[in-house]
């Protein structure tokens, strides 16, 4: 069973480390944020038992998006790790870590994705993976493209990988994103900026670790993902 006990209904952070419910530089949370108070709802038998979402789910190459595929994709291989911690630094076990990414061309596999940038039939851009007894977990991939979106005039999303992580059940999901070191985008990206503390935003970016790399092979980012208190990664469950 994965170590993880259902989400508290109150979470312990400042206003600005969190991204609010409407953003009005992000157009779609204008649409898509609620209008009337939220309510809370119990959480009965089914969604504190089932379906477990644990190792029996994850292939052996589920880690590693680069051997998912006869060929080798297209960009730049890359290798994110870390661990996924409570807000005390405990690590979370056997807890089921999904990512989905762009190529490195910035284009997502995906029907609604109309970006005129070439699709990798090496890379598909999905992976997930298991932390293990001290939380750790680790992905090899390529490192995202930049891509246009359209949410204001020239508007481009910085390179980023999704996370998602899963508790016992689909209703115990928070999801994140990793961004990159540096990047020059990160000041016209109202998604990143909707996290207003700088110091809770750049915990939403990855560090690169020299120590960590593949000689000649991959460089290496790690990314942890502390679930709850004052050092707590921003979450897209409040977004």
């Amino acid at each position: 069973m994965p170590d993880w006990k259902p989400p508290a209904p109150y979470r312990s952070h400042a206003p600005d480390e969190q991204p609010p419910l409407e953003s009005p530089e992000y157009g779609s949370t204008r649409l898509r944020s609620p209008r009337q108070p939220l309510v809370a709802l119990p959480q009965g038998l089914t969604e504190l038992t089932g379906p477990v979402l644990g190792s029996d789910r994850v292939g052996p190459l589920d880690h590693d998006l680069t051997r998912q595929h006869d060929g080798e994709p297209q960009g730049e291989r890359i290798e994110v790790f870390g661990r996924v911690l409570d807000g005390d630094g405990r690590p979370v076990r056997d807890t089921l870590v999904e990512v989905w990414q762009t190529n490195a061309a910035g284009r997502y596999l995906h029907a609604g994705d109309r970006h005129p940038a070439p699709l990798d039939p090496n890379f598909t851009g999905a992976g997930r993976a298991m932390t293990d007894s001290e939380g750790r977990y680790r992905f090899v991939t390529i490192k995202p493209g930049a891509y246009p979106w359209r949410n204001h005039h020239n508007a481009w999303r910085p390179a980023h990988i999704h996370f998602s992580l899963f508790g016992h059940a689909f209703t115990q999901r928070l999801v994140t994103q990793m961004y990159f070191p540096n990047d020059p985008l990160f000041d016209q990206d109202p998604i990143f900026n909707s996290v207003r503390d700088p110091a809770a935003r750049q915990r939403l970016v990855a560090a690169f670790d020299l120590g960590a790399t593949t000689p000649e092979w991959s460089l290496a980012y790690r990314f942890d993902i502390v679930l709850r208190g004052r050092d707590a990664t921003p979450m897209e469950d409040e977004a």
